[in-house]
């Protein structure tokens, strides 16, 4: 699938900024099953230095430099992507998920071991690791065991915009039972990390307009986060979107990935001056072929 992406961020600040360093995680990242045909990054203001590079992860990583003051800033991505990822192998062939946590603190496992340490914003939490342990009987097939998981915070847990902050704690998150995409995901990382199995949080989006006849997506007016999980060195990762129930394959586009929240914010920044601020985001991922169609 063909997308179009559009992602504006506007900060609006109580005093003027002088001067501001900001770091972007927004560029695509090209991928097996993601190739990225188009992107650009324009500011306003302009900035006077703009420096690119990658990151621990190697993820796609913009610095931009602003010396002109302003109570202003924003900032607009513009890209075009192909998204066709591999479908994960069959649930019931992945390897017993102990077995898997196993291997992660082997040899054959050292890519993968930084993701099933705990994390900032995505602890061992053991909370988090109960929820999850009641998908994952002893020797359940570790996709099957995901796959549960993943429905069940679909089911247990409302998508409620306004009631989490991304400094929300999962231990909260856990007692409400109400948040986002990042919380989800979170919730779904900590629990696996609590259970010594490598997750790791992916951020992107997830298409706006739903396909004739299915639901529209929750999350889609924003930038989107879903969970990688690990299935052993045969299989590799599979990305899993707990928001929406939904095995990563065509609807979604992926900025990076890191520990968790943190690691991949979509912009962050150092500030002379601004006091207090408010932001704003819009998102589209609209299909380019569908769009052709018509």
């Amino acid at each position: 699938m063909r997308y179009r992406v559009t992602h504006a961020t506007t900060y609006s600040y109580g005093e003027v900024v002088d001067l501001a360093s900001h770091m972007l995680h927004l560029t695509p990242r090209p991928l097996p099953g993601q190739v990225v045909l188009a992107a650009s990054l324009s500011a306003d203001p302009a900035p006077v230095r703009v420096t690119s590079g990658a990151d621990h992860f190697g993820n796609l990583v913009t610095w931009m430099f602003v010396e002109t003051p302003h109570d202003r800033f924003t900032v607009t991505l513009r890209a075009e992507v192909e998204a066709e990822f591999a479908p994960p192998p069959p649930a019931e062939a992945t390897l017993p998920w102990e077995q898997v946590s196993a291997a992660a603190s082997r040899a054959e496992g050292w890519r993968a071991a930084e993701f099933a340490w705990p994390s900032a914003m995505a602890p061992a939490d053991p909370g988090a690791g109960a929820y999850a342990r009641a998908s994952f009987a002893p020797g359940r097939p570790v996709l099957v065991a995901l796959l549960d998981l993943q429905a069940r915070i679909r089911r247990d847990f409302a998508f409620r915009p306004g009631v989490t902050t991304v400094s929300t704690p999962i231990a909260q998150v856990l007692a409400s039972r109400a948040g986002v995409c990042q919380d989800f995901a979170h919730v779904m990382i900590a629990g696996l990390r609590a259970l010594g199995l490598p997750a790791r949080y992916v951020s992107g989006y997830v298409r706006t307009r739903p396909r004739p006849g299915q639901p529209r997506r929750q999350g889609a007016d924003q930038s989107h986060a879903w969970v990688g999980a690990w299935l052993g060195p045969e299989h590799g990762w599979v990305d899993l979107d707990p928001t929406n129930d939904i095995v990563v394959r065509d609807e979604h586009v992926v900025l990076g990935w890191g520990r968790d929240y943190a690691d991949v914010s979509p912009l962050r920044g150092v500030l002379l001056g601004g006091g207090a601020h408010a932001l704003s985001v819009a998102v589209d991922l609209d299909p380019m072929q569908e769009e052709f169609a018509t």
